[in-house]
């Protein structure tokens, strides 16, 4: 299905697919070229995780809330609340409107808690408002998206540091909070306990500019050798 449907675009369309995937395969190589030189730990974590897979999704609202629904929630739980806030709404990709269109008690029996539903439509709101502008954000360094979607409360810097690397596709966030890569790097690197942040970076300056392409295969490398 998908290559009838890219053999159906106009040649122009197909030519310029065709460049960037080709330039994107070639950033890839490069990326894992310089970790493997750069760090032996992690040059064996990728020969174990193999090839790199991430899957993006669109920098858009919709993936911000889906980040706010996935917040302390096992992925199954998360993604039947989403499911059914999705069919909620009655639109896809979900739009501020159609969540500000939703009563509080609907969206409570939906699945979502107090706390993350008036998340969700305070994020909508400004949204809405022209206070969050989605459409800027691939113009912004990654500094300035944090600070600039920080102002949702509810969005923390670790939300957002998800948001850069899996929606905008930044190649370099080192997201020196987040549990999966304290865990990984405790196990890899043989430290006695979770490693603190100012450790993560001492470790990570070598990676630079690849942190996120590191990171990825930190949170491959705690799934089971079956699933490598």
């Amino acid at each position: 299905m998908l290559l009838v449907s890219v053999l159906a675009l106009p040649a122009a369309v197909r030519m310029l697919l065709a460049t960037f995937f080709v330039q994107a395969a070639k950033s890839m190589r490069k990326a894992i070229n310089h970790l493997k030189k750069v760090d032996p730990v992690l040059a064996s974590i990728i020969e174990q995780v193999g090839a790199y897979r991430i899957q993006y999704r669109e920098p858009v609202f919709q993936t911000l809330v889906r980040s706010i629904v996935y917040q302390q929630l096992s992925g199954n739980a998360a993604l039947t609340i989403f499911s059914r806030l999705i069919e909620g709404a009655k639109t896809e990709p979900l739009t501020p409107e159609a969540i500000l269109k939703l009563r509080p008690q609907k969206m409570r029996k939906l699945g979502l808690s107090q706390q993350k539903l008036a998340y969700i439509r305070e994020l909508a709101r400004m949204t809405r408002d022209g206070e969050i502008q989605f459409e800027r954000l691939a113009e912004l360094e990654d500094n300035e998206v944090i600070a600039h979607l920080t102002r949702v409360k509810g969005v923390g810097v670790w939300t957002v540091q998800m948001f850069l690397m899996f929606a905008l596709r930044r190649s370099d966030v080192l997201p020196v909070g987040d549990l999966g890569v304290r865990m990984a790097m405790k196990k890899a690197y043989g430290f006695a306990e979770l490693p603190k942040p100012e450790e993560i970076e001492r470790i990570a300056a070598a990676w630079k500019p690849w942190c996120s392409v590191a990171c990825w295969y930190l949170w491959r490398s705690l799934e089971s050798q079956g699933a490598m």
